[in-house]
């Protein structure tokens, strides 16, 4: 199968980079796959394609939830990456659940099939935002919802952490990122508005325990940051520990070096118009 995936995320995602992605990546809040879990109107048991499903993070937390654990039947997870498949399949195991290759437009799923599409931590990284609404509509049945979910550092609820972001950021080499918000161009695109409603979007703030090797961890599993050279690499450490040890941050126990680290979820809800 063909599919259309950035240079920069297949390098950066590729084999060898996908534990750390899996070990260092947040999983996903209660209350934002509740919200998904509302937003669905069908009955159980429900099917599901999870597009660029990774290493599995989104995939066991939705099947963890108490509102998703029986409501599951068939998850359709589809994930360009063999090294993220890899982990996936080590990682998720659940006779419901199969991980194939494929695209946001090249599901291979046959028509009218899904309840619910989901995209985790992955829409940004859409090549074409008007192919990718057209599969969406095709493999959804009628009323379906398609649901994207980030989760993002929350620069704005402390500096410091603002200035971890400045300096991951620095190294993004122009690929696609979520800041940008140059996925919200699917609602404007020919697909999107003949099969979907206005998007509804929420967002939720919260804080996870964080620590220099967590901050350093997740900065490393950035695809643009995998992609550096080793010195490049141990410069973006040395600034990180250095932003984080002047920052004021929140301290859970310091003695032990855990502090508060600012998140926010974002959910999008769109449903099929018919």
């Amino acid at each position: 199968m063909v599919t259309s995936v950035h240079a920069t995320a297949k390098t950066g995602f590729g084999p060898g980079t996908n534990e750390l992605y899996d070990r260092a990546r947040p999983s996903y809040q209660s209350n934002a796959i509740s919200h998904i879990r509302q937003a669905v109107n069908s009955t159980s048991p429900l099917n599901i394609v999870e597009i660029g499903s990774g290493t599995g993070i989104f995939t066991r937390a939705l099947l963890a939830h108490p509102e998703w654990s029986s409501s599951v039947g068939q998850l359709k997870a589809i994930e360009p990456s063999e090294g993220m498949r890899d982990v996936f399949s080590k990682t998720v195991e659940d006779a419901r659940v199969t991980v194939a290759e494929g695209s946001f437009d090249n599901t291979g799923v046959e028509d009218g099939w899904a309840d619910l599409v989901v995209i985790a931590q992955a829409f940004h990284w859409c090549p074409n935002y008007d192919s990718a609404s057209a599969e969406f509509a095709r493999i959804l049945k009628p009323k379906g919802i398609v649901a994207f979910i980030w989760n993002l550092e929350d620069r704005d609820a402390a500096r410091w952490v603002a200035q971890v972001r400045n300096c991951i950021e620095s190294h993004e080499q122009g690929t696609p990122q979520f800041r940008l918000g140059l996925w919200r161009q699917t609602w404007d695109t020919p697909s999107y508005k003949a099969n979907f409603q206005p998007p509804k979007e929420n967002e939720w703030s919260y804080n996870l325990p964080g620590t220099l090797d967590v901050v350093t961890s997740r900065a490393h599993s950035k695809s643009y940051i995998a992609v550096l050279s080793e010195d490049e690499k141990t410069s973006v450490t040395a600034d990180l520990k250095d932003i984080v040890e002047k920052g004021d941050k929140v301290w859970i126990d310091e003695s032990k070096g855990i502090f508060e680290y600012p998140y926010k979820t974002y959910v999008v809800i769109s449903h099929k118009k018919y």
